[in-house]
């Protein structure tokens, strides 16, 4: 390593030392003192429900047993997704939401670095192919309100650890629509259709490549659908989603 990078790396390390200091690291979902930053105690840790095999090789809905690897949940055989395939790295429960909300309306952009980390793991299988990473957008009054957009900068973050194209600005939200928090799953499909624009020349230059698309919540898919279908329609072929976490009502049973 070049002298200039190990006296960068040396005063940084040394300032995140100052830091911790006067600033000790503590606990991403209750503030309790940890040993190192940008982590959750092991209590927080054991309350989070990781997504793992077996599970539905669509929509990444887990099952209580393994079925065989080609058995899909009824979900996907009854409403089968634009996309691919869905990954998320936790099931959506008080502790993973309060992560969210954080991240997406408490200023807290810094959460998005742990919520990769386990998304990077939770994806492994989407990124063998080397695709482009491309965040759900905001529109542009909701991100002048926020200052972030929460899905881009977990798409940032997995970016730096999986070593894949963040593509910003691929896909674009043209309609300010409702927020999708209290809607149906037809009302959340109804307000997100048409909501996205694609800049067709930027996705010209990806051919070929699959995208995963990233966000922070998959409820019902609405989103990611709408955007999936925004993609395929100018051009895309193969698109997959990836979210920190997915909202799971019960144990799924394939048939």
């Amino acid at each position: 390593m070049p002298l200039h990078r190990r006296l960068a790396k040396g005063l940084r390390r040394a300032g995140h030392m100052l830091l911790d200091q006067f600033y000790p690291p503590v606990c991403l979902g209750c503030d309790a003192p940890t040993g190192a930053a940008d982590t959750l105690c092991p209590k927080c840790f054991a309350a989070l429900r990781p997504i793992t095999a077996p599970l539905c090789p669509v929509l990444g809905l887990p099952f209580e047993i393994a079925f065989g690897a080609d058995a899909l949940s009824a979900e996907a055989i009854a409403d089968p997704p634009p996309f691919e395939r869905a990954r998320a790295a936790v099931v959506y429960n008080d502790l993973a939401g309060g992560l969210v909300s954080r991240l997406k309306y408490g200023d807290r952009p810094e959460l998005a670095r742990f919520c990769a980390r386990l998304m990077a793991g939770a994806g492994h299988e989407l990124w063998a192919d080397r695709p482009v990473l491309v965040p759900v957008p905001l529109h542009p009054a909701r991100l002048r309100m926020r200052r972030y957009n929460q899905s881009g900068e977990l798409a940032r973050e997995l970016a730096k650890l999986t070593g894949l194209d963040c593509e910003m600005g691929l896909v674009r939200r043209i309609r300010k629509t409702k927020q999708q928090v209290g809607l149906s799953g037809d009302g959340r499909a109804r307000n997100v259709a048409g909501a996205f624009a694609v800049d067709v020349e930027r996705l010209a230059l990806q051919a070929g490549r699959r995208i995963v698309l990233i966000d922070d919540v998959y409820t019902t898919g609405a989103t990611c659908k709408a955007v999936t279908r925004a993609l395929k329609k100018n051009g895309a072929q193969y698109v997959d989603v990836m979210s920190f976490a997915r909202v799971v009502i019960s144990a799924e049973m394939p048939i």
